[in-house]
């Protein structure tokens, strides 16, 4: 009978590890990922130049609360978004007219 009842328990334990060690995997990087993120999001300064999910370029004009304003070259076009659409800040020392001309 003790030989069953430790084949139950190892039955039990082994999906259950499974579980977690799956549910770990999954959520530690998506934590880093977050406070990167949050890191990024808190660093957005005026000047700063972005790349928008949407693909949009553009030179950071005014940061108030939630909401960005960008400046788009080559019209100087000012752009309203929320931050979360910022995909990355760029650290690039060109000029924005050059990077206007990479396209």
């Amino acid at each position: 009978m003790p030989i069953q009842n430790v084949d139950g328990l190892t039955t039990l334990l082994l999906p259950l590890a499974m579980i977690v060690f799956i549910i770990l995997v999954m959520v530690i990087p998506q934590r880093k990922r977050r406070k990167q993120m949050e890191a990024m999001l808190a660093s957005l300064q005026p000047g700063k130049m972005i790349k928008t999910i949407g693909g949009l370029y553009g030179k950071i004009v005014a940061v108030k609360d939630d909401l960005i304003t960008i400046e788009v070259p080559p019209d100087k076009v000012r752009l309203v978004f929320s931050k979360g659409a910022v995909a990355t800040v760029e650290d690039s020392d060109l000029p924005e007219n050059e990077i206007d001309s990479k396209k």
